[in-house]
């Protein structure tokens, strides 16, 4: 499943789950690296 995660305060990374951490963050991988940071909220039309 591909996600979208915020680093920091302007950069932000999409690339599929691999794993989630106890202090909310979420790992992607995008190629070789996986990356940490906290997921950035969908937003979907009701």
């Amino acid at each position: 499943m591909l996600r979208t995660i915020a680093i920091g305060s302007c950069v932000s990374i999409q690339g599929l789950v691999v794993g989630q951490l106890d202090d909310g963050k979420v790992l992607v991988k995008v190629d070789d690296k996986t990356y940490a940071g906290f997921p950035v909220a969908s937003v979907r039309k009701s």
